[in-house]
This record gives structure tokens, sequence and C-alpha cells, in this order.
């Protein structure tokens, strides 16, 4: 094995109760998210609403037999799930060079915030939550973590404002949701978003999409098994977003703008790809002039609308320009390394959720990489997530495991 270092650039962050009584200006923190503990039962209050943090998003230092997705405390938590010092000795102890997190208390992408009814008070907590990043993580521990942005994701203007406050300071990405209209928001394909992206393209920043972001993971009905769902979701979610993406015409209109599917695992890619040329080789002159809703009961007098499409869109390169993967575990992707492109997939942990291969990333990597050439394991470990998210890591022989 080539490598005894990896960048995980899918982390999670499960946040201290003090962020926002800290950050926040005073006459907020009675309204704005406080924990607030009644009996053995811990929670956070924001607005009218009271939420958990589940068990599952914090089982670092815990066998399988003891994952539960029953709400938990701190007390039950690893200290490395919230404290920055605690974070790093953990990411010593898996050899993980350097981490970007995702939040957990505002979800994903920022949803609380955008679901609250304060928006001002909202447009702080997200300012609060960046600032905890860049200051107590980033700036704190230089080389180790990644820095990753929430939005106000009501206010695309807003956005685009606070990437260039935050890439300023040293910021990289912004968690954006793999389907914003989902969340009741407008699609990437209207224009809505162009303030924002614009932003992202002039940056740098990547805009990281993790499972899960649009708070509607694809089920093929209500009562499907929880593990069935679990084994489904991940890559039906992301295989959406990524022809989503493809068919925008956003990368032509953002020429520099990247995008990173956290968490979707890469295996599926190929097929998809191949698909996407299918269609577009047998459908283009059509579906250049029409857009059509394929589950229509062709009715006479149903509508048709009108599309506009490139027929000379050339699937394979924008993936290969503007689109990176990441997986925790996934040999089968590995195995179609050829087809995805050795450039455009990224290793992750998932440190401290029930699907981290934390602390024995390493170990697991030796399996599913070591057939490679030396260089193709050093960019899945380390090169293309520096080169991606235009980051510099710390040095590793100055890190003692």
């Amino acid at each position: 094995m080539s490598f005894s270092w990896f960048i995980s650039v899918d982390d999670h962050l499960i946040e201290p109760a003090r962020l926002w009584q800290e950050r926040l200006p005073q006459r907020w923190r009675d309204t704005g998210p406080r924990i607030v503990r009644e009996g053995k039962s811990e929670f956070w209050v924001y607005e009218d609403r009271q939420i958990v943090t589940t068990g599952l998003n914090a089982v670092a230092g815990k066998s399988r037999e003891e994952f539960s997705p029953e709400p938990i405390t701190y007390e039950d938590m690893r200290p490395g799930c919230y404290e920055p010092a605690d974070r790093v000795a953990d990411m010593n102890q898996g050899h993980v060079l350097s981490s970007m997190l995702f939040p957990s208390f505002p979800r994903y992408c920022g949803q609380v915030f955008h679901e609250a009814k304060d928006k001002e008070l909202g447009l702080l907590c997200v300012q609060a939550w960046n600032d905890f990043i860049l200051e107590e993580f980033a700036q704190a521990y230089p080389g180790r973590f990644i820095p990753m942005m929430i939005i106000p994701l009501w206010d695309p203007k807003a956005a685009a404002a606070e990437v260039e406050r935050t890439a300023a300071l040293g910021g990289k990405s912004i968690a954006f949701s793999e389907n914003p209209t989902k969340l009741g928001l407008p699609s990437i394909h209207n224009g809505h978003w162009d303030p924002l992206f614009q932003a992202c393209n002039d940056t740098g920043y990547v805009v990281s999409m993790h499972v899960g972001s649009s708070s509607n993971l694809i089920r093929t009905s209500e009562d499907m098994p929880t593990l069935a769902f679990m084994a489904y979701s991940a890559a039906a979610n992301q295989a959406g977003t990524l022809l989503d993406w493809l068919f925008s015409g956003n990368f032509v209109k953002f020429p520099d703008l990247k995008i990173a599917l956290s968490e979707g695992s890469i295996g599926w890619i190929p097929y998809f790809l191949e698909r996407a040329e299918q269609v577009v080789d047998k459908q283009r002159f059509w579906a250049s002039r029409f857009d059509i809703d394929m589950n229509a009961s062709h009715e006479r007098g149903e509508q048709k609308g009108s599309a506009s499409f490139d027929l000379d869109t050339d699937i394979r390169r924008l993936f290969k320009d503007h689109v990176f993967g990441t997986f925790i575990e996934d040999q089968a992707g590995i195995r179609l390394l050829d087809i995805i492109g050795e450039d455009n997939v990224m290793l992750e942990c998932d440190y401290p959720h029930s699907d981290s291969t934390w602390p024995d990333t390493i170990q697991l990597a030796t399996k599913w990489l070591d057939h490679l050439p030396a260089d193709v394991q050093h960019k899945i470990a380390v090169g293309n997530a520096s080169r991606v998210y235009n980051f510099t890591p710390a040095d590793a022989s100055t890190i003692t495991a």
C-alpha cells in the first residue's frame, strides 16, 4: 500500500451545546438553538421545535451491537463527535489527514434554518455555524479541516453573499440540496440559483450534496423494510442528482463549477453515464423540442411543452470536468474505476455515523486499493480531494497517530 493517511471528504459534526449560545448576539440566545435537559432526555429547542440527536449519528467507539436509532445525550457520545480537539485526536487515531464536516442539528444542508419562521435569526444561525467551523476547526488546526459552509437556502443572493464572505476567510465548499424541490424550493433548471452558482463558480467553491439533503430519501413503498431502504436510497437519490445536473445546462453557464456527490458511492455511476449517452443518441431530436410527462396516460388533448437541449452534449466530458463521487466502501466502484475516472473519486470515512469505517479505514482500504498503481492510490486517498477543494492538507510527518 502506498499511502498511510487519507482525506475524508464526508464526516459529520454533532454541534456542541455551546455553539449558538456563544456565537449568537446576546438578544437572540433565548430564542436561538439551545439544549434542554428533561430528566434523562436531552434535545435541541429552536422556535417551536424539539429536535433530538439520533444514536446512529454518533456511534464512534461503539460496537455494532450497540448501534441504536434511539435519542442520545452528549454523555452517551465520544467527545470527538462534538469537540474540536477531541475530533483531531480521533482523526489521528484513524489516520485521517484532513476532514470535511457536514452539520447534524441543522441537517445536511441547513434545512432546519430554511424551515424556521424567523429568517433574520436563521441567517445569524447559519453564519454562527460557519464561523465556528472556520475559527475553531480550520483556523485552529491548519490543514486538518476542509471548511464546508452552510447557506441561507431561502435567499440565493444572501447565499451568494455568504459564499463570498466565507471564501475570504478560507472556506472551500457549500452544502447544497441534492434536490431542492423536495424542500419546497425551485429546481436547479430555471435560473433561480444563478447568483449562488455564479459565486461558487467565481470563488472555486465546490457544491457538496450529501445524500439525504433533500429530506426525502427514495422508497419503493411506505413499508419498504429498513435495511432494503438503506441499501437502495443512497444510489437512487444521487443518480437522480447526477442526471439532473448533467442535463441542466449549468456546467455550460458556469464553466468552472464543480459538484460533489457526498456519501453517494460510485459503483452505480458507469451505468447511468452509459444510459445518459444512450438517451442522448436515440431520443435527442424530439427531446430537443419537447418536454413531456413520461408517466402520462396518453389521453387526447394532453399538453406538450417546449425544451431546449444541446444536441452535441458530451456527457463524459461534463462528468469528467465537473462531477466528483465519494465513497466509504465500494469495491464494485473500484473495479469500474477505468470507466468512472481515477481523477473523479474521493475517499471518506463518515465519522461518527453508523456506516463509518473509522478507525479502520486505512486497513480496509488496503484490500480495495492495493492492486492499483501508487499514484492512483494517492489520488483517491489525498490528491483528488486536495485538488478539487483547492486545499493544502497538513504534513502527515508532523502528526503523531
